[in-house]
């Protein structure tokens, strides 16, 4: 029974946690850090921490690194190799070599100096490339740059490992360790790679014929987890192990199904990775050394954002994209714990700089939330303007665009672009698409598409772009924020110009149409009137009459299809549930207050609260008046946000 407390205790923690965020607004992430560090052995106390949950912190990062693995493939890995072993290598003994020099010199030991820069070395995977995946830039050129330098890290954990043992027993096998080791690294990931890739597509053949979501769903926690158990063994990290997992995964035709059944283990468990990270905090340790964790933060984030920035140049990165990845790799990591828990334990820091060091990096873990999320504003306000490259593209957009006139401007070149690109050629309409995605960019440029790679919330790319000269500009991304930018980007250059915006349903286009959108385009609710209009064919209604009723929901501004009945499997993301309209079916029993009362009577209007229906046996009346009489057993569909719809039902039911 005494086993399942601190397990019981991480969830209450986690729930309070992400609530708390949401209400804030903040990365659940820092919300997990935060109450971490207040609810663990450092102040309340409510966490202990043991074995137990340290496991499930450790289950967390293998299946981030698992889900990171699904975005990779082999041909991606190959053509990210100089990254990986060549900024990531320089990037490793430049910050070792300039962290080891200092620690060592203040603290007279060349060993405590290798020790503390083998854990400040390290970046936290879990935290970059959680948020780089929510912000959606994982794909782009900073995100790749980062990644590849997280990998490196990873693989040299390993080596650091051997050495450290080593340099305190003074072992003159040193040598001979090191080369056995990375012989079973090759060894290992060569094996995995070359003959995991083949083994692993008949393997989900066999499963996914068995057609049972169940074993589909044990099939993906067995890979996971045997994959990073046989790193694991091997003296390779289970990170290391999950992503190669993945990798090998995504070369199959079920990456897409098992990212989406992995997505609630990952996050969950990830979750609890970084409570546990949180609780490793003494907070007497802040105070006694706050010169020393100081220092620790030093080196961690201005010194190693600058390595990582100059490194990133010298290897041809463009200098926004550089400083961008510098930023995202400006603290300490996970694996840095490890490695500083193994040198404690030889002997080789004093107990006060292991403490220090640990307080740095968590500080440091702390504050990478902030600094990735808020990289572009750092960007434009150190880097004021890369002239160089910015004019480049400019001058490319500038290029393909001036021969543009009456044109559109489409703002993200995804699926939905290229289908509105597609639509429009056939109509002989002149478009220009603008995309962040440079992989895409390159591959539809290749194919004769109209694309190039620029912002489009930036007012010289809209300008370069042709917006003075445009029809239209077309927003195809559902991306609120986004959106809100660029809408009043072109709307201080042109009140004339029509944006239609798109968005995944009702709950945001009041407040695009506020910001400037002439015309917002639900996904949902479009999705609704296409599947209605299709279903009442197949019913027998004649064309000509279903075009009707679809061209009168749109006049009404999608009137009927406002709000819907919400059910146990609705989730909407990032969105506050109260704020949503829905719908909801109020049945008049026996002794409602409501029997016998006109319509008129009742003061829903003043409540917020519409009527949009009334069953009476099985008749339905959508067109009611201000006479009608309310009956036994009447059942009215109303529409309105949560809380007026619970006022709403308790005064038909039991009155004022």
């Amino acid at each position: 029974m005494h086993s399942l407390f601190p397990v019981v205790m991480v969830l209450l923690v986690a729930v309070l946690a992400v609530t708390a965020c949401r209400k804030l607004r903040v990365p659940a992430m820092l919300g997990y850090l935060v109450v971490g560090f207040l609810a663990g052995p450092g102040v309340m106390h409510l966490v202990p921490e043991g074995p137990e949950t340290e496991f499930l912190g450790e289950i967390g990062i293998v299946f981030m690194m698992f889900s990171i693995g699904l975005e990779f493939s082999l041909a991606k890995l190959k053509a990210m190799r100089h990254l990986v072993f060549g900024l990531g290598l320089a990037q490793v003994l430049l910050t070792m070599l300039l962290v080891g020099g200092v620690i060592g010199i203040m603290n007279s030991s060349a060993l405590s100096g290798f020790a503390v820069a083998a854990a400040l070395v390290m970046s936290s995977t879990a935290i970059v490339s959680k948020l780089l995946s929510e912000r959606l830039e994982l794909p782009q050129a900073h995100g790749q740059l980062a990644m590849g330098v997280l990998l490196f890290q990873d693989i040299a954990v390993v080596p650091l490992l051997i050495l450290l043992p080593a340099f305190a027993a003074n072992s003159d096998r040193i040598w001979l360790d090191l080369g056995l080791a990375l012989l079973k690294v090759v060894l290992v990931l060569s094996l995995l790679l070359v003959f995991g890739q083949k083994l692993m597509r008949r393997w989900f053949h066999l499963v996914a014929r068995q057609r049972s979501g169940e074993l589909f769903m044990i099939n993906v926690l067995l890979v996971t987890l045997g994959v990073a158990l046989i790193t694991q063994l091997a003296g390779l990290s289970l990170a290391l192990g999950a992503f190669v997992a993945g990798m090998l995964i995504s070369e199959t035709e079920y990456r897409f199904q098992v990212e989406e059944d992995i997505k609630p283990f990952r996050d969950i468990l990830l979750g609890f990775f970084f409570i546990t990270v949180g609780m490793r905090l003494d907070v007497n340790v802040l105070f006694a050394e706050s010169g020393s964790i100081l220092l620790m933060l030093f080196l961690l984030i201005p010194l190693k954002l600058l390595i990582v920035w100059l490194l990133a140049r010298v290897f041809g990165q463009r200098n926004k994209d550089a400083f961008k990845a510098a930023l995202a790799l400006a603290q300490g990591g996970e694996f840095g714990f490890v490695l500083l828990s193994l040198s404690g334990n030889l002997k080789l820091l004093p107990p006060v700089m292991e403490q220090a060091a640990i307080a740095g990096i968590l500080l440091s873990m702390l504050l990478a939330p902030f600094l990735i999320q808020n990289a572009d504003k750092i960007v434009k306000r150190l880097i004021k303007q890369d002239w160089t490259m910015q004019s480049l593209d400019l001058h490319q957009i500038l290029v393909q665009s001036m021969l543009k006139n009456e044109h559109v401007i489409v703002c993200g070149y995804g699926r939905s672009g290229q289908y509105l690109a597609r639509l429009l050629e056939s109509e002989d309409i002149p478009f220009f698409a603008l995309d962040l995605d440079p992989e895409r960019v390159r591959e539809a440029g290749e194919a004769g598409d109209s694309v190039v790679f620029g912002d489009a919330g930036k007012r010289e790319v809209l300008m370069a772009a042709g917006v003075m000269r445009a029809k239209a500009v077309v927003i195809t991304f559902a991306d609120t924020h986004a959106s809100e930018r660029i809408i009043d980007v072109v709307r201080q250059q042109r009140r004339d110009l029509p944006v239609i915006v798109r968005t995944i349903d009702d709950s945001d286009m009041a407040q695009l149409r506020a910001a400037g959108a002439d015309e917002v385009v639900s996904e949902v609710m479009e999705g609704s009137l296409m599947l209605a209009s299709h279903a009442l064919m197949v019913l027998g209604v004649p064309l000509n009459r279903v075009l009707r009723r679809i061209r009168t929901v749109r006049e009404q501004r999608y009137d009927l299809f406002k709000g819907f009945f919400r059910g146990a499997s609705d989730e909407v993301d990032g969105i506050d549930d109260a704020q949503l309209e829905r719908l909801l079916s109020v049945q008049l029993l026996p002794g409602a207050s409501a029997i016998g009362m006109h319509l008129g009577n009742l003061p829903l209007a003043e409540l917020g609260v519409q009527i949009k229906a009334l069953r009476r046996g099985s008749a339905r009346y959508t067109e009611l008046t201000r006479d009608f009489e309310l009956e036994e057993d009447d059942v009215l569909v109303l529409l309105g946000r949560p809380a007026p719809l619970m006022q709403a039902e308790s005064l038909l039911l039991q009155g004022m």
